[in-house]
């Protein structure tokens, strides 16, 4: 689908451009033509100045204004967007005005069905900035600029390339311009536009920051987490009410310190790489995705009463119970992170209010939204007759518990959903593998159960659970051969001229398969010799049975099942077929003796 999409792209620019050469000379006063505005049925672009004049030497800008229609985006990264066709706004002008770099919004995510991969877009209504400075002497009065777009607006189902012509405004420069009341105001230079959200008070943004850190107390991703957090601080603290209102605060603690940390990161972006951290970034980061999901789906298990937290009587019993503190701290941290899968609104506005501001004020924000998440902590805490007034344990506790269980592991394959394609699947396998870990942490032990024999069993566990993150959760390595899909007509015209193909018949749903991959074609000397012998590779893909590659396996090849995979060598009537996963070798001896292409 995704190449089909660039072809279309590459179709379209050749025919603009085709066009653009016939129409070029027909009407050179259409060419000279500038509108500040264009509406079209997709995307409606408004031009405008920051101020009515220019002084000479002075520096002004130009806001280009993008309002799409609903469905409708630009692709905003390069590296992305499909065929590179990401949004580019430049200027064509005389030298008596001087762009600099273009200011984009930031953007946001966009899922493409059609590479399973969320991309970077604009979409809605925004804006991109132009800033420029004119020369200092210079004998123009009116420069004209022409602002060209390039880029395709896209829905999910098409692409269309949008007419700009004319598109541009006409600079004034006068020595007497005021340039004392600004239309706009203008970024940072390099740095994205800041939210609407900065134009508001900062008592308002410091309530709305408040209000966002007592939203996350409300969040299903916190809930494992609060019968743990406040019966674990009340029973340590029964002797003591001081050492109850203790442990509290170091809890708060714990979550004041996520979110210096998170102002701290912001401070160290904007000193030192000139660019903002911004709420929701640490979900563009696969491994912070991945984490996540992995450790909801082990607060799951807890939920579900297949291991229990408590703390060891060695320390339990001591009267300092120095961990009894640092544990506390580090519940709340705890608390904090796993707040930010499922995030309210009002937490990203805050943040972004944040963002539009000095350092000292940004920081401040950001950790009262971290006061208001641990207020109700501290309160309950230091008030534990609050807690008489709860309903009395029983069923349905339990059945609550195993209810928030549930819906921790729908916000875990919502996550796992958010991950690149290729990592999904080793990331759920790897889930399984650990929650078979994790039972057998807890659920092969029990309190009669001999030391050593727990230890044994317990090591077990971890070093299994260590073999499969290396298996399972390393970044899988590029494809190092260039294979093709199965096409029975492409594999025939091969044969026919002599040329050597080899057919791996595959499946997704086949481990098998995968060990293949990595055990055989990952071998970077086998795939040096397909290339270099010209050997046409086929992946031949039998994950459904409507697939031409799954009838040809069993009507063509008669063959019943995956793995599967063959070497036709010229001159011989029969491929040689292997059906096992550790061929390698056998596959390399008889590549070498293919004759070298011309």
């Amino acid at each position: 689908m995704r190449k089909k999409v660039v072809v279309t792209f590459c179709l379209i620019y050749v025919f603009a451009f085709t066009a653009g050469i016939c129409a070029g000379g027909s009407n050179e006063a259409d060419a000279k033509a500038i509108t500040d505005k264009v509406v079209t049925d997709v995307v409606n672009i408004t031009i405008e100045q920051q101020y009515e004049a220019v002084r000479p030497g002075g520096k002004s800008a130009l806001a280009v204004h993008f309002e799409l229609k609903e469905g409708w985006h630009f692709y905003a990264s390069a590296k992305t967007a499909p065929g590179q066709m990401n949004l580019k706004v430049t200027t064509i002008t005389e030298a008596d005005v001087k762009f600099s770099d273009i200011v984009f919004p930031p953007p946001h995510l966009y899922f493409d069905e059609s590479s399973g991969q969320k991309l970077e877009v604009f979409s809605g209504k925004f804006t991109a900035f132009l800033p420029f400075s004119a020369a200092g002497e210079t004998e123009k009065v009116n420069v004209p600029v022409k602002v060209v777009i390039e880029g395709a607006a896209c829905s999910g189902t098409q692409c269309r390339m949008v007419d700009v012509k004319g598109l541009g405004t006409t600079i004034k420069i006068a020595a007497n311009a005021a340039m004392s009341s600004a239309k706009f105001a203008l970024p940072d230079s390099g740095k994205a536009m800041r939210s609407s959200l900065s134009g508001y008070s900062g008592w308002f943004a410091l309530l709305l920051a408040f209000v966002a850190g007592l939203s996350l107390n409300i969040m299903p991703c916190v809930w494992p987490i609060l019968p743990i957090v406040v019966m674990r601080i009340v029973e340590q603290a029964k002797k003591e009410k001081s050492r109850s209102a203790a442990m509290g605060l170091l809890f708060c603690l714990g979550i004041l310190l996520f979110f210096a940390c998170l102002a701290g990161a912001n401070i160290v972006l904007q000193v030192f790489y000139g660019t903002v951290l911004q709420w929701g970034d640490q979900f563009r980061n696969p491994v912070f995705v991945g984490g996540m999901a992995l450790l909801l789906v082990v607060l799951a298990l807890f939920m579900f009463g297949v291991f229990t937290i408590g703390v060891p009587a060695s320390i339990a019993g001591k009267s300092d119970v120095g961990g009894g503190y640092s544990g506390a701290v580090g519940m709340g941290f705890l608390a904090a992170v796993l707040s930010t899968p499922c995030s309210f609104g009002i937490l990203a506005a805050a943040f972004a209010w944040a963002q539009a501001q000095p350092l000292l004020p940004a920081t401040i924000v950001i950790i009262v939204i971290g006061v208001g998440m641990a207020l109700p902590y501290a309160v309950l805490t230091s008030m534990p007759g609050l807690l008489n007034r709860l309903p009395r344990a029983g069923r349905w506790m339990e059945l609550f518990k195993q209810t928030v269980g549930f819906i921790l592991l729908l916000i875990a394959v919502k996550l796992i959903a958010a991950l690149p394609e290729v990592r999904r699947i080793d990331v759920l396998y790897f889930a399984l593998v650990l929650s078979f870990c994790v039972w057998m942490w807890s659920g092969w032990v029990g309190y009669d159960t001999k030391k050593s024999h727990k230890w044994l069993i317990r090591v077990i566990a971890v070093v299994l659970a260590v073999a499969a993150g290396w298996v399972f959760l390393p970044a899988p390595a590029a494809e190092p051969v260039d294979w093709q899909p199965y096409n029975s007509a492409l594999i025939d015209g091969a044969l026919s001229k002599g040329r050597p193909v080899l057919i791996k018949f595959t499946a997704e749903w086949c481990l098998n398969c995968k060990v293949v991959d990595r055990n055989v074609y990952h071998r970077r000397d086998i795939a040096n010799l397909i290339k270099a012998k010209k050997v046409l590779a086929i992946r031949a893909d039998t994950t459904l049975k409507d697939y031409p590659a799954t009838y040809a396996l069993k009507s063509v090849y008669n063959e019943p099942a995956v793995p599967v995979n063959m070497l036709f060598v010229p001159g011989e009537k029969e491929p040689v077929r292997w059906h096992g996963m550790f061929f390698a070798d056998e596959l390399k001896a008889l590549l070498e003796k293919l004759p070298d292409s011309k």
